[in-house]
């Protein structure tokens, strides 16, 4: 199987685990509900926000409708990106990375594009698919579904410690998504090893641009490239006769009187 259909069964697998696990929760928890699965460590939190990183908002009558727009174009310069390092022949390992992280970004942004159409509010009830009365948002102005939630340290820092002294913490405090997960996968991997991704690019470039170079010098003459009086330049060497060139004084060995000297019959 080639690097970009591994991709794109990636990318796939990636978005139905996320919107699988998105609908459930949005149809089995109401907002603010939670399920431990691993005692505190691991639990099913139900929140939702509009779509930008830790909760923050465009402010506004259209601050919505701009970010999405914004996400939209992003996703297709990510594609478009992803499609020319394939192209390039680039290092798997940056067409996988760049795969996670557009499977995450349309993640995303399929929330925010129709789940406002799709569900009920989940304020104190569980939401409902296609309710008569409507979605609770327009198209595109739909909130995001999080429910990861791992607060693995708890407690209270010593009062020594500067700034946060004497003060309660939670980490890992926020709360995310598969589309979260596989976004950051994706920037980390590139992050680690971007040295290796990158060399490998540049060199898989400058050899293609080498081999298309070398192509537009090929004109079709079958005597360019050869120097003068190599074998088929078509060209005498400087200090040797021409053979194919009649010489003066020289009588024509077809017998033609046009070349015989004056005074000879």
């Amino acid at each position: 199987m080639s690097v970009i259909k591994k991709s794109i069964l990636l990318i796939l697998i990636i978005l139905v685990i996320d919107q699988v696990l998105k609908i459930w929760i949005k149809t089995h928890l109401s907002l603010g509900q939670e399920i431990h699965v691993i005692g505190n460590w691991f639990i099913l939190h139900f929140t939702e926000n509009n779509g930008m990183a830790f909760g923050m908002d465009l402010p506004g009558k259209y601050g919505k409708t701009i970010l999405s727009v914004f996400r939209i174009l992003a996703i297709l310069a990510i594609a478009l990106y992803l499609s020319y390092l394939n192209r390039q022949n680039a290092h798997k390992g940056l067409i996988i990375s760049i795969s996670l992280i557009l499977a995450g970004a349309v993640g995303n942004i399929l929330d925010s594009a129709f789940y406002g159409v799709i569900f009920s509010d989940s304020y104190g009830r569980i939401a409902g698919i296609f309710p008569e009365e409507g979605g609770y948002s327009g198209f595109l102005h739909g909130k995001v579904v999080d429910m990861l939630y791992f607060p693995i340290i708890k407690g209270t820092l010593p009062d020594w410690f500067p700034i946060w002294g004497n003060r309660y913490i939670i980490f890992f405090r926020p709360v995310f998504n598969i589309a979260d997960s596989s976004i950051t996968t994706g920037v980390l991997i590139i992050l680690i090893w971007q040295r290796r991704f990158f060399t490998a690019h540049q060199k898989t470039s400058a050899g293609t641009e080498s081999s298309t170079s070398t192509g537009s010098q090929d004109t079709g003459d079958p005597h360019a490239g050869k120097d003068p009086g190599e074998p088929g330049s078509g060209e005498p060497v400087a200090g040797k006769p021409d053979s194919l060139t009649p010489k003066a004084g020289i009588s024509n060995p077809q017998g033609s009187d046009a070349s015989m000297p004056p005074g000879i019959d």
